[in-house]
């Protein structure tokens, strides 16, 4: 079992002296305990709502229509579908004339994530997901649920594969029909997306046609509470493609339009215009300006809603209206009623249109606006909704009654057992006495008192989770701290400890241990809760254990000038908030760049090396600008791209002809063999993202020219730095040339010339170390351009950490957080735009392009990663010493962030709360791989005659 080996792993290698542990187990041990932190936020925060066991709710009356007709326009904003073009037309003639003259319109407000699989879940299945299912890419069922289209007597869906799949999957009987283009299909780089589109309509035609002549199909089709669903994927293709401000977009928009207007009058006429069919429009997410979804931007949330048909309302006319927002204005629409509901709320409408029982797992409320029926119709629905939701708060409240030892179970008082029982009776009797208006009003309180029950039981457990995870957090960086100030200064002096009392320590620690797993047991706690609560233990045990070296600590601080050490601190905290805060605004990044720029003049640098120091100067000035670019992707710039593919050729050129005239001592001809290789690679990547570029534009797909060249260069990366002369700068240099080659092929715009300015920096960077460590009158290592990263390191060398070291490992933290954010993105899902991997594939494939957009942001952290390591050694430090720096900062940011989490307020800042704490965790975590790989990278060489060994301990 994974449970009992991550808590003996934790309890053993943390219970270690601090002294005793190498810097592979610590890493163990930190990745372990950083894993944890990072799942933990999804457990607490992000766990599955749905429940099992509810009984079918169904309105007892008979519904207003047979079928329902459900077009979903994947992609498709609101504004793009309301706004007149500028000739004052609608982009969609045919569906405007609907909401203004036969049914209701208003927008459907959509939850982070806005992606296609929570989208229409939430529309067919009325709830919303859990982040559980990004591990499945949003495609097959992380947990089975109920939907409109498995209540349904008979469901045909026509379009993508990647959608359609997974409603009838988890369908009961075989009743959901599927009919899916092949995935190959979704390719954003050949012909026009909007042929996705025209295929499901050609097929509904062709389906509709071929049931005259089958008399199987033509009874089935004729049944009542029959959906239809028909999928249109090419809008939201064409968006990623082109933007959704694109001719391609907007032509997408009047061609579903007009197939939508085609559909309808065939199935009226079908059906003899019988007047008992309910149509829907709608969407699952919007989209930006860029072309990307997944955050909580009003342009991704705001999805249109049009409805008409039968027990559909008709348009009501209003002399004024009051939104927050003046879209109405905008799209001259202030005299027709709008009507706005959440997503979930279609589900619920759906099945009260053709009288299916409400899917089982919904929280949406019925939207009784957009119905045209009796209220006594009315009533009776918002009853069916009422009981529907409180009968999942019954089976959620007996679940965490069951799980909950009694003296320490809290009810949820306003919905106590005997509330339920009254509310549902006087709903029912007012009912009965035609008080319909009270009814509904009272079934509405219900609803919304049951949801917020829902949401008090789901998250029951939230507080003591995040107590336990927050303890850790605080327990491990304190520990952190005190192997560093043990091991790595001379502010403590060597303490004996004692058996007796370590022994006592650790059968306390144990039995604490004990008692809380003993308590979760009894409870039936999910095997998860145990790690949360059980990971204090250990973490504590070993700050417990070093409480002399904390008392001697402490005496030894007060001993020294108390202004110093608060003054020290207070930068430190200082530092650490610049750091957070540039989460928020990357423009923070700019000011601690223009400061870094003053650095070598504050510590008196400048007169010691003026040439390193102007070089480092100017170079951070130009890095400043990237963070106060455009986000990547909103402005696409080939010509830049291919600028800059040249631009590293040039630097290439003058790099081998200095090479040249080395020594022979410092090169030999196979290392004039991977320079040229590279070379020759960064002019391949430089034509490919030309060529690439011309073909897409020209609607002509991918070349597989191209695309063989790109996986080549992406494989060849990795091996050719490997390859090269392990003298400092040439290794330096070939790992730049190499992950420079692949990142060109990613790029788009400006951010292909950020490595190049922060590999400048880096170099120079490493210099300055250098001048700084001689003005401290610490011993030298050799020139740069002789130091070999393979040469053996004499570990009595290894000095101890001086307050300066503190100041590199915030360098080095403040550069990977720079190499994030300066480079356009942002922490956010759509900052990331997928025609950065237009090079490599085409095709929709959401885990291979994430894949690759992870390698471009990956690569500018490599960089600084391998500068870090040669810094540790120029500098006469151990690996471990500034890795443990660096690892204080990263868990004071992440605890900072864990706080700051939360699942209230508007989706934009519920969804980026949870992107700044996901992300500042993977680079804590990234940054302990990364120690690894610059390790790889600089000190091994491939078909060498001699064994390689490594500087650090």
């Amino acid at each position: 079992m994974i449970l009992p080996f991550l808590e003996m792993e934790c309890w053993t290698l943390l219970c270690q002296p601090a002294v005793a542990m190498g810097i592979s187990v610590f890493i163990l041990a930190g990745l372990l305990v950083h894993c944890v932190f990072l799942v933990s936020i999804f457990d607490i925060y992000f766990s599955s709502p749905l429940v099992h066991g509810m009984t079918p709710q169904q309105t007892p009356l008979p519904p207003p229509a047979k079928r329902l007709v459900l077009f979903v326009a994947d992609g498709l904003r609101a504004d793009s579908l309301y706004k007149l073009n500028s000739n004052s037309t609608p982009p969609a003639p045919y569906l405007r004339s609907i909401l203004e003259n036969n049914g209701s319109w208003g927008i459907s407000h959509t939850r982070v994530p806005t992606e296609s699989r929570p989208g229409h879940v939430a529309l067919i299945a009325g709830f919303y997901e859990d982040v559980s299912a990004v591990a499945k890419g949003w495609k097959e069922n992380p947990v089975e649920f109920d939907s409109v289209f498995n209540e349904s007597k008979y469901t045909w869906s026509w379009g993508s594969p990647d959608i359609l799949p997974m409603f009838a999957k988890g369908a009961t009987g075989d009743h959901v029909y599927t009919f899916c283009y092949t995935a190959e299909s979704e390719d954003f780089g050949a012909q026009d997306a909007a042929e996705l589109d025209m295929w499901v309509f050609d097929h509904v035609k062709s389906f509709f046609n071929s049931s005259r002549s089958n008399q199987t199909l033509f009874s089935a089709l004729n049944e009542e509470k029959v959906v239809l669903f028909l999928h249109l994927l090419g809008i939201d293709t064409n968006g990623h493609a082109h933007r959704p401000n694109s001719r391609e977009y907007k032509e997408n928009i009047k061609k579903v339009d007009e197939g939508i207007k085609e559909i309808a009058l065939m199935i009226d006429n079908f059906y003899g215009n019988d007047g008992k069919t309910a149509f829907i429009l709608t969407s699952d997410h919007g989209m930006t300006d860029w072309g990307t979804h997944g955050a909580g931007h009003p342009s991704e949330t705001l999805t249109p809603l049009i409805v008409w048909g039968a027990g559909v309302n008709y348009p009501q006319r209003v002399s004024s209206q009051k939104f927050e927002d003046n879209l109405l204005k905008e799209w001259k629409l202030e005299n027709l009623k709008r009507l706005d509901v959440n997503q979930a709320d279609v589900a619920p409408l759906m099945a009260s249109l053709i009288g299916v029982p409400f899917p089982l797992n919904s929280v949406g409320t019925l939207p009784l606006e957009y119905l045209n029926n009796s209220a006594h119709f009315k009533a009776e629905s918002m009853f069916t909704n009422a009981v529907q939701i409180v009968e999942q708060f019954k089976v959620k409240m007996s679940q965490k009654r069951e799980t909950t030892l009694s003296f320490l179970f809290t009810p949820f008082k306003p919905l106590s057992d005997s509330e339920q029982i009254n509310y549902l009776k006087k709903a029912r009797l007012y009912i009965q006495q035609q008080k319909y208006d009270e009814a509904i009003s009272l079934c509405k309180t219900l609803i919304n008192l049951a949801l917020e029950g829902l949401s008090y039981y789901h998250t029951y457990d939230r507080l003591f989770l995040g107590l336990s995870i927050a303890t850790s957090f605080v327990g491990w960086t304190t520990y952190v701290i005190l192997v560093i100030i043990k091991t790595h200064t001379n502010l403590t002096k060597a303490v004996q400890t004692n058996n007796k009392e370590s022994t006592v320590l650790f059968y306390g620690f144990a039995f604490v241990g004990m008692i809380i797993a003993f308590f979760l047991l009894i409870q039936t706690c999910p095997w998860t809760y145990y790690i949360y609560c059980l990971l204090p233990v250990p973490v504590w045990y070993a700050v417990v254990k070093e409480l002399p070296v904390i008392q001697d600590l402490a005496a030894n601080l007060l001993s020294h000038n108390m202004v110093q050490s608060v003054g020290f601190i207070f930068i430190c905290i200082l530092g650490i908030e610049i750091l957070v805060f540039s989460f928020f605004y990357r423009s923070t990044l700019t000011l601690g760049l223009l400061v870094f720029a003053g650095w070598p003049v504050i510590t008196q640098l400048w007169a010691q090396a003026k040439t390193n120091a102007s070089i480092w100067t100017l170079l951070c000035v130009l890095l400043a600008i990237f963070p106060l670019m455009p986000v990547v992707g909103r402005e696409p710039n080939i010509p830049l791209v291919i600028a800059t593919g040249l631009l590293t050729l040039l630097i290439s050129c003058f790099s081998l002809a200095s090479l040249c005239k080395t020594k022979n001592k410092y090169r030999n001809k196979e290392d004039l063999k991977v320079y040229f290789y590279q070379m020759l690679s960064i002019a391949l990547s430089t034509y490919v993202v030309s060529s690439t570029h011309d073909s897409l534009k020209n609607k002509q797909g991918l070349p597989l020219l191209n695309q063989i060249i790109s996986w080549m260069t992406l494989v060849s990366s990795s091996v050719l730095p490997l390859l090269s002369s392990t003298f400092l700068i040439q290794r330096l240099f070939s790992i730049l040339l190499s992950l420079m080659s692949t990142y060109l092929l990613l790029s788009t715009g400006y951010e292909a010339l950020f490595p190049l300015v922060l590999s400048g920096l880096m170099f120079v960077w490493i210099n300055m170390e250098q001048e700084a460590l001689q003005r401290y009158g610490l011993s030298l290592k050799p020139k740069l351009a002789v130091f070999n990263f393979t040469y053996t390191t004499d570990i009595t060398q290894f000095r101890q950490l001086h307050l300066d070291d503190v100041r590199r490992s915030f360098f080095f933290v403040f550069f990977i957080v720079t190499a994030f954010f300066g480079t356009g993105n942002i922490a956010s899902v759509n900052s990331f735009d997928p025609a950065s991997v237009y090079c490599f594939l085409t095709v929709f494939s959401p885990f291979m392009m994430g894949s690759l957009l992870l390698l471009k942001v990956v690569i500018p952290f490599v960089l600084v990663s391998c500068a870090f390591e040669a810094i540790q050694v120029t500098t006469q430090l151990s690996s471990k010493s500034l890795l443990l720096l660096v690892l204080v900062i990263s868990d004071i940011m992440a605890l900072h962030f864990f706080f700051l989490v939360k699942d209230y307020g508007s989706w934009l800042d519920i969804g980026t709360s949870i992107s700044h704490y996901v992300l500042v965790m993977s680079l804590t975590i990234f940054m302990m791989l990364m120690n690894g790989l610059a390790q790889l990278l600089t000190t091994q060489r491939l078909q060498l005659s001699r064994g390689t060994k490594h500087h650090s301990t």
